[in-house]
Order: structure tokens, then C-alpha cells, then sequence
């Protein structure tokens, strides 16, 4: 079991990655209320965190429901996946409410000999 996060005050930070691995199963509704990011990264394109990316998702928009101001969010995921590809069109409207962006992954970037898909932010 995991032990509760001492009380405080909630950390805000311009650009957060989402831990992958067996460390996605730590992101939870708690997380998303202490860490206030204006862009949060989805990376790490394996079958654990596809396995928890609903829940991570769905801890998003309860976190973020928890701040009680206008902050805009950005979501970046840096891999393509069905998961994601539900809770978008399942919760847009929510999203939408809460001010939450999610960016598509239909850039690419050419360096050199190789391409890649990216995105641009700005702060």
C-alpha cells in the first residue's frame, strides 16, 4: 500500500512528464491536484502504462476539477494509443470545461537522415 503524501501546498511547474513503467501506477487523482503543470507529458510507450492510462487519464480531469481557477493545460502524449484515442472522444466535452488541450502527434521533424514525430510548446 502506498503511504499518504503529507499535507502542503501544491507545486506548480511549467512542463511535467508522467512517470512510465511500474512508477505510472503512482499517478493518481493526488498527483494531479499536488503537481500543477501547464503541460503534462505522456511518454513512454509500453504495455504497463497502457495498462493504467485510463486511470491516469480519468485522475487528470478529477485532479484538475481540485484547482478551482482558469489554468489552462496542455496534454502531450509522445506515442499513439487506442486508450487514449477512447478517453479523448469520451470525455471532450469534459475536457473542454476544465480547460484541457490535448495536442495530436501529426507533426513530424526531419534531421539529418532521420524523422521523427514532435510538437512545439511555448511558455
Amino acid at each position: 500500500s502506498r503511504a499518504a503524501a503529507p499535507p502542503g501546498p501544491p507545486v506548480y511547474v511549467d512542463l511535467a512528464y508522467l512517470p512510465g513503467s511500474w512508477s505510472a501506477r503512482t499517478v493518481d487523482e493526488e498527483f494531479f491536484r499536488r503537481v500543477r503543470s501547464l503541460c503534462y507529458v505522456v511518454s513512454g510507450d509500453d504495455h504497463l502504462k497502457e495498462g493504467v492510462m485510463r486511470s491516469i487519464l480519468d485522475a487528470l480531469l478529477a485532479g484538475k476539477h481540485q484547482w478551482g481557477s482558469d489554468i489552462q493545460v496542455t496534454l502531450i502524449p509522445t506515442f499513439d494509443s487506442l486508450v487514449m484515442h477512447e478517453w479523448y472522444q469520451e470525455t471532450h466535452d469534459r475536457q473542454q470545461e476544465l480547460g484541457i488541450t490535448v495536442l495530436g502527434s501529426n507533426s513530424t521533424v526531419a534531421m539529418q537522415d532521420e524523422t521523427f514525430p514532435a510538437c512545439k510548446v511555448e511558455f
